[in-house]
C-alpha cells in the first residue's frame, strides 16, 4: 500500500497531470465560493430575531457552520469535478505505468456523474446523521471521520478505477473480498483530504492510489486477491 502511495505521489506531480489538478480545483473553488457567498448572503438578509447583535451572532456561528460543512463535504464535492476527467487521467497512468494493458471499458460520462452524486448523497447522509457524535464525543470523533468516510471514499473510488477493466458484478466480488484493505485504503484518501495544501490535489492522489492498489490486486502481488485472480 505504501509503494501504492508512492506511486501516486509521483503520477499526481507529473506535467500530464498538472492540468487536470488545476482545473479541477479551479472548479471546486468556484463551487464553494459561490456556496458561501448564497449562503451567507442568505443568513445576512434573514433577521431571524429582529435584534441587531442577536442576528450577528447568527450570523457569524452560521458562517462558521458552513466553512465546517464545506470542509466535511469536501472529499465528495471534489470527487464529482474529477469525475469529469477521471478516464482521462487514468489512461495517462495506465500508459505510463502498465504499457501493457488494453483499453478500458467505455463507461458513460452520465455513469460516472452518477457515481460521484451517489457519493456524495452517502456522504451528506452518513455524517450529517453522526455529527452528533463528532461535536459530543471528541475521543472517538477522528475515528469516527475517518472510519465513515474511509469506507465510503474507498468503495467509490474502488468502483471508479474497478469498473474500467471488469463487470460490475466481479467488481462488487473483488471489493467483498479485499475490502479490509481497500477500506484501509479509502481511510488514507480520507486523511489526504484532511492534509492542509495536500488536500488540493486529494482526488487525483485518491484515484491514481487505487489506480494502483487495483492493479497490485489484480494481477496477484497480494496472496488475498488470488481467489479474485481466479475469478476475474
Amino acid at each position: 500500500m505504501i509503494s501504492a502511495l508512492g506511486r501516486a505521489f509521483e503520477d499526481a506531480l507529473a506535467p500530464a497531470q498538472r492540468r487536470v489538478l488545476l482545473l479541477s480545483l479551479m472548479i471546486a473553488c468556484v463551487l464553494f465560493a459561490l456556496l458561501w457567498l448564497g449562503a451567507s448572503l442568505l443568513l445576512h438578509r434573514a433577521g431571524l430575531t429582529g435584534i441587531g447583535f442577536v442576528d450577528t451572532g447568527i450570523e457569524v456561528l452560521g458562517q462558521f457552520a458552513i466553512l465546517f460543512l464545506a470542509w466535511l463535504l469536501f472529499p465528495a464535492a471534489t470527487t464529482i469535478v474529477l469525475g469529469l476527467f477521471l478516464d482521462g487521467v487514468l489512461l495517462s497512468i495506465e500508459r505510463r505505468r502498465y504499457p501493457g494493458l488494453g483499453p478500458p471499458r467505455n463507461i458513460p460520462v452520465a455513469q460516472v456523474l452518477l457515481g460521484g452524486l451517489r457519493l456524495a448523497g452517502l456522504t451528506v447522509l452518513i455524517n450529517l446523521l453522526i455529527l452528533p457524535f463528532y461535536v459530543l464525543l471528541p475521543a472517538i470523533n477522528l475515528v469516527l471521520f475517518y472510519g465513515v468516510n474511509g469506507y465510503l471514499l474507498g468503495r467509490e473510488y474502488f468502483e471508479l478505477v474497478a469498473l474500467r477493466r471488469l463487470d460490475r458484478q466481479t467488481a462488487r466480488t473483488a471489493w467483498h473480498i479485499n475490502r479490509l484493505r481497500l477500506w484501509a485504503a479509502g481511510a488514507t484518501i480520507a486523511a489526504l483530504f484532511s492534509i492542509p495544501v495536500v488536500n488540493l490535489a486529494a482526488p487525483l492522489l485518491g484515484a491514481a492510489f487505487m489506480l494502483h492498489l487495483f492493479e497490485r490486486i489484480r494481477r496477484g502481488a497480494d496472496p488475498a486477491s488470488r481467489t479474485f485472480n481466479a475469478m476475474s
